[in-house]
């Protein structure tokens, strides 16, 4: 019997509470004006109940009568109640996010409600107790208030149901900023801190307990963590990689706030949530620009960056807005990308208060005339040869154009660069140059020693190589092509187990290439310090796990992508070099070198200039090959295997015949052919 009156009590229970909680989601789905006036009621009638009960608490029983006078002070205080509520605002604010300030305004209202029935009480002579407005006031405030913090209570917990546990990584000025604008939102609900300071554990912040970094794993199970937070942005970048390793193993997705720079700057705010940079992987503090370096070839100067569209050429022109040039001209021949560094750059300049010529030019550096008529009519300075096909596979399937671009793109641009006078020119080559196993790296070496061969000639123009590695995130990297991979399900694909490759960012690579122009006697070689070689597929490892998926050699039980292994490109090497020998030697900058490399006489270079050209006239991919080997150092066994043209032309028989003397080669070497 017991037992059965127990189920009825639960369910009517559960009914009522049910019932509740419909009607409070109806509510919630009113309109706006609706809901006002519904409260609006609702608080009046807490008012009015608050006098009656505040009356029959003071009395202790029900039997009291009440007389016109009574009944007068009752309705004027509810009118003048209604009045003061909408003055102040009560009904402004939306309940379920209701903040400190609405809180004191019904703090206020209430407050005045009860002054005005004690001074209506007093002066009208009411027969009620007088400590009957002291009692209202409690009981309204219970009323009133109460019922928009359980709206608000309800609402909050609703949400809390449907966000992710987040774990706040730092529990600084920066932690205490990002979690006020989560609880100000629905998606994520920070469980709790966690911080390296000993002095902070066992300590509540913001109504949240600050742990060690320890204790993580242990949270993710017990409060489900999806994620994990970092809010440390003036932490030093191997502090970060030490902690981003400690987190690599978790089953979470480990995000992070902006760095300090980015905060101070204005640039990002602490709220701003994304993805950890894998600058932070490569745990290495860049080293602070040479203003004096990077404004000697820049400020008060004609500048010109070739390929100024591309993801080097475009930060380089970055870099040199900030410095002050007198006047800056893009050439690209993509009309796309040279709108898009053309737009970001005229809103940079805007928002940094710069103000010279902005020139942006559609053209290819395998147009000698338009290059010369250029330098001529702007009267440029200093030139950043940016403009270079990059992506290794892709050269191999297109031999003859990945070598005109290249190597005449870099000779047509240098020897233009000569004839008008132009102070500097720089060319951004590549590790890929040093005993290259591809067209690609075998063309950007021919390249440098273009400039090494025109810099023994007689020339006011300083030419000058940059050599580095790969940069993070530039179009065509890994890193992009990962991510993609991981928000589509994977599988990751790598390439081999041991592949490995040198990275920097993109950022200091180009202010590093603009402080190596200022160090350029004529025929330098400038290798960045890169730092050390990072396996592909423990990067992969790294932005799998950091991403919240797991591996099939896990035991966390979640989400898994796999790496799937497919061999290595063509062209590709397991392992690049940044020399070709030992002789280097330092510049006065720690990531800058100076190497002492072997190249071509000017007369050497100028013939196998001029053979390239008639093989590429002919689109003689063997050729071509033949003249690499012999010309750049390491290039050799290198055979045409994955031209689609050549490949096409060998299966139906028809590979063209290479002419004696093309009409490019006249043009190029007029006193040659002649």
């Amino acid at each position: 019997m017991l037992n059965y009156l127990g189920r009825i009590f639960t369910q009517s229970v559960s009914g009522v509470l049910g019932g509740l909680k419909g009607g409070l989601e109806k509510l919630i789905e009113l309109p706006r004006n609706i809901k006002q006036a519904c409260l609006l009621a609702l608080d009046m009638g807490f008012v009015t109940l608050a006098m009656w009960a505040a009356v029959v608490f003071r009395y202790g029983h029900l039997n009291f009568s009440l007389g016109p006078v009574e009944y007068f002070c009752a309705g004027f205080t509810v009118l003048a109640s209604a009045i003061i509520f909408l003055r102040l605002g009560l009904y402004r604010a939306v309940i379920r996010f209701m903040g400190q300030q609405a809180i004191w305004a019904v703090i206020t209202a209430v407050s005045y409600s009860s002054l005005i029935l004690g001074a209506t009480v007093f002066f009208t002579q009411a027969d009620v107790p007088r400590s009957m407005p002291f009692i209202y006031w409690v009981l309204a405030m219970l009323g009133i208030g109460g019922t928009r913090l359980s709206v608000r209570a309800y609402y909050q917990a609703k949400l809390r149901s449907l966000s992710e546990n987040v774990v706040i990584y730092g529990a600084g000025e920066s932690g205490r900023q990002l979690l006020t604008a989560l609880n100000h939102g629905d998606q994520y609900r920070p469980v709790v801190f966690v911080d390296d300071d000993p002095r902070l554990h066992n300590s509540v912040i913001n109504g949240l307990q600050v742990v060690r970094p320890e204790e993580i794993e242990r949270l993710i199970t017990e409060y489900d963590i999806t994620q994990v937070l970092l809010a440390i942005p003036s932490a030093t970048a191997d502090r970060r990689k030490e902690i981003i390793n400690s987190l690599v193993g978790l089953p979470v997705y480990v995000r992070t706030v902006p760095r300090i720079a980015a905060l101070v700057a204005g640039e990002a705010s602490v709220n701003q949530i994304q993805d950890v940079d894998l600058d932070d992987l490569l745990g290495r503090d860049p080293v602070p620009p040479h203003p004096e370096l990077i404004d000697r070839c820049i400020t008060d100067k004609v500048v010109m960056v070739t390929g100024a569209g591309g993801s080097i050429g475009s930060e380089l022109c970055r870099q040199i807005v900030k410095s002050g040039p007198r006047e800056l001209v893009l050439l690209d021949n993509s009309e796309y990308a040279l709108y898009n560094i053309e737009r970001e750059l005229r809103a940079m300049m805007d928002s940094v208060d710069c103000d010279f010529e902005l020139v942006s030019l559609l053209g290819t550096v395998q147009d000698s005339r338009r290059l010369e008529n250029i330098y001529r009519t702007f009267k440029v300075e200093t030139v950043y040869h940016a403009a270079a096909y990059k992506h290794v596979p892709m050269v191999e399937y297109n031999v003859a154009e990945g070598v005109a671009n290249n190597v005449f793109g870099t000779w047509y641009a240098a020897e233009a660069a000569r004839k008008a006078g132009v102070d500097t020119f720089v060319l951004v080559s590549t590790d890929k140059a040093v005993r290259p196993t591809n067209i690609m790296g075998a063309s950007k070496r021919f390249a440098e020693m273009i400039l090494q061969g025109l810099a023994q000639k007689e020339t006011k123009t300083r030419f000058c190589m940059v050599r580095f590695g790969n940069v993070l995130g530039s179009s065509g990297s890994v890193v992009p092509l990962f991510r993609e991979q991981i928000e589509s399900g994977g599988p990751v694909t790598v390439t081999h187990p041991e592949v490995t490759r040198y990275f920097m960012s993109i950022a200091e690579a180009a202010q590093l290439v603009l402080q190596a122009s200022a160090m350029g006697t004529g025929g330098d070689v400038f290798v960045l310090d890169m730092g050390e070689p990072v396996r592909i597929v423990d990067l992969a490892r790294r932005m799998i796990r950091l991403s919240g998926y797991e591996m099939n050699h896990d035991n966390h039980v979640g989400h898994h992508i796999d790496i799937e292994f497919i061999g290595l490109r063509p062209g590709e090497k397991l392992y690049e070099e940044l020399l070709l020998g030992s002789n280097v030697a330092g510049t006065g900058h720690p990531m800058i070198m100076r190497a002492e490399e072997e190249c071509l006489s000017y007369g050497q270079m100028h013939g196998y200039v001029s053979e390239l050209m008639r093989y590429c006239d002919g689109l003689d991919c063997a050729g071509i090959t033949e003249v690499l080997r012999k010309a750049v150092s390491g290039f050799s066994e290198q055979e045409v295997r994955h031209d689609y043209i050549w490949n096409k032309q060998a299966d139906q028989g028809s590979q063209p015949k290479v002419p004696v003397v093309s009409s490019n080669v006249k043009e190029l070497f007029p006193e040659k052919s002649s």
